[in-house]
């Protein structure tokens, strides 16, 4: 398996297709799924000649099981790594809600001539706990049940998410499809524990707002208007705000995991951002 080893000795498995010489496009996942979250993506964009990678973040999939710096400066950090070992220049980096949030804080970051789009889609930022200053964010209560959920029986809450709320299986008359929350549940059940309990902080009580006001290069926001993980209402519609080069894309009825359920409409949106 592909792997590079961090500064702190944490291996970060990576999936790399593709001609090395193409334009790269770099996928960061959600929690707590792995880079196959994007196969649809990463099959559609290596068929029109891109270059294609997608990790799995610390903690989760095939990469190291660690109890320690599962939050995002450490994520940004194992992304820098990975783009510096590969080289990656004039890359696209497209993040899914987590994953929204690392592409937020690593292209904040990242040096000149690295990055020359970033896409988040249902994406965490600009921050999703509410607070005085978040009126409109989900109660601490929320996640904490979160973090209950994982603890007592992961195995059952990570069929319980995909079944309902992730893929909007839980609407009337929606389609389910019992491969996807399979899927769900082996991507989950491969990573670790701590990881995946750390990361609810990170994923949920990270301020994204300076990284978002930071980003210099066109930035694409595509938002589900039936997102029931990540509302869109204190997310993708503050977090336009706050870009200097942001569109925003919205889809009426759609969920979180549109890029799974709908990835024929969200494929042909991302290939217009890239090449537009």
């Amino acid at each position: 398996m592909p792997t590079i080893t961090t500064a702190d000795g944490t291996d970060i498995y990576y999936n790399d297709l593709g001609p090395k010489d193409a334009q790269p496009i770099m996928f960061h996942h959600g929690w707590p799924l792995s880079g196959d979250d994007w196969d649809a993506q990463m099959m559609f964009f290596c068929l029109q000649g891109f270059r294609v990678i997608a990790h799995d973040r610390r903690g989760h999939g095939r990469s190291g099981q660690t109890d320690h710096g599962n939050e995002m400066d450490t994520y940004a950090a194992d992304v820098a790594a990975l783009t510096d070992h590969l080289d990656l220049k004039n890359a696209v980096h497209i993040g899914h809600s987590t994953g929204g949030g690392e592409v937020a804080h690593y292209v904040a970051r990242a040096r000149p001539g690295r990055v020359a789009k970033a896409v988040l889609i249902g994406a965490v930022p600009p921050i999703m706990v509410k607070s005085e200053a978040n009126p409109g964010g989900l109660p601490i209560e929320v996640f904490d049940g979160f973090r209950a959920a994982l603890a007592a029986n992961r195995a059952q809450f990570y069929i319980d998410v995909p079944s309902g709320p992730f893929y909007g299986f839980n609407r009337p008359g929606a389609t389910v499809i019992q491969g996807a929350i399979d899927n769900w549940w082996r991507q989950g059940m491969m990573g670790g524990i701590k990881a995946h309990y750390d990361c609810i902080k990170a994923f949920s009580e990270t301020d994204f707002t300076e990284d978002l006001k930071t980003i210099d290069v066109p930035v694409l926001l595509m938002h589900g208007e039936d997102d029931q993980i990540v509302p869109i209402d204190d997310s993708a519609r503050i977090g336009i705000t706050l870009l200097k080069h942001g569109t925003l894309k919205t889809y009426p009825g759609l969920p979180h995991g549109m890029c799974t359920t709908h990835a024929d409409v969200i494929n042909p949106d991302l290939l217009a951002f890239i090449t537009g």
